[in-house]
């Protein structure tokens, strides 16, 4: 199995802190979706991914089980990173390479051996999509800002690691243009989960999964009927965009900000 053939990753339910068996059969995630896990601080949300990312088998806290094409995964996927086809993305994601983008990225690229011309170049594009931030290649990966560090891992998770699933925890205040990264990891087929509090990221979902008391509540499957609320938050982000660029350049604020 390789992570070309992955058709879809399935959750079994755990317990919630009480013991108490979760409150859903099975969560199935395949190619393209896109998932918001949303709840109070302390609900369980950064659990939730956690046991997805290490492919939990009944053996955390939580007693989940994460099944891929309906079968336990292969033992490389838990044990090799160079293998695993899932990526972790947090708010703390550092780099202390001491290291150019452009020689991080070739060294990543060797690593998977991957011939591919190019591709370190393109990976620093995508992730300029992702951010105002523009990411130079010559630039040393211990000077880049934190929606720089991360734009580039999302791009590097596409392009070079390949995964078919990608778990973003709480990026959302961290630079980087939520929606692009949603519309690109939909082109490319790739099922992504948020841990998030932002509505926009939330209402842009296939589903929402709510937690509660360390455990899922329950599963939301929009309807359509969030449309206008989506277009509301959409408009209302963009707004928040120009006035951060304002105040970054120096300028006093004007009413071309909130047209």
């Amino acid at each position: 199995m390789n992570s070309e053939t992955i058709r879809e990753i399935t959750i079994l339910p755990g317990r919630n802190r009480s013991g108490e068996t979760e409150n859903f059969d099975e969560i199935v995630i395949r190619p393209g979706d896109t998932i918001s896990i949303v709840g109070p601080t302390g609900s369980g949300k950064s659990a939730f991914i956690n046991d997805i990312e290490i492919f939990a088998a009944n053996d955390t806290v939580t007693r989940r089980t994460i099944l891929i094409n309906g079968e336990q995964p292969p033992e490389e996927y838990i044990r090799d990173p160079a293998k695993k086809p899932v990526a972790l993305i947090t708010q703390n994601t550092k780099c202390l390479a001491d290291l150019k983008v452009r020689e991080f990225l070739e060294m990543h690229i060797k690593s998977r051996g991957i011939i591919e011309a190019e591709i370190a170049g393109k990976t620093i594009d995508l992730a300029n999509e992702f951010t105002g931030e523009k990411i130079r290649p010559d630039v040393k990966m211990t000077a880049l800002s934190g929606g720089q560090t991360r734009s580039l891992m999302v791009a590097d998770a596409i392009m070079i690691s390949n995964t078919p699933l990608i778990l973003l925890d709480e990026v959302e205040n961290a630079g980087i243009f939520k929606d692009r990264v949603i519309e690109t990891l939909k082109k490319y087929k790739k099922a992504l989960i948020f841990v998030t509090h932002d509505p926009m990221v939330s209402l842009m979902s296939d589903r929402r999964i709510v937690m509660k008391d360390g455990a899922v509540h329950k599963v939301l499957e929009p309807n359509g009927s969030e449309k206008k609320a989506l277009e509301k938050v959409i408009e209302l982000d963009r707004i928040m965009y120009r006035m951060r660029e304002q105040i970054r350049a120096g300028e006093m604020m004007c009413d071309r900000a909130f047209t």
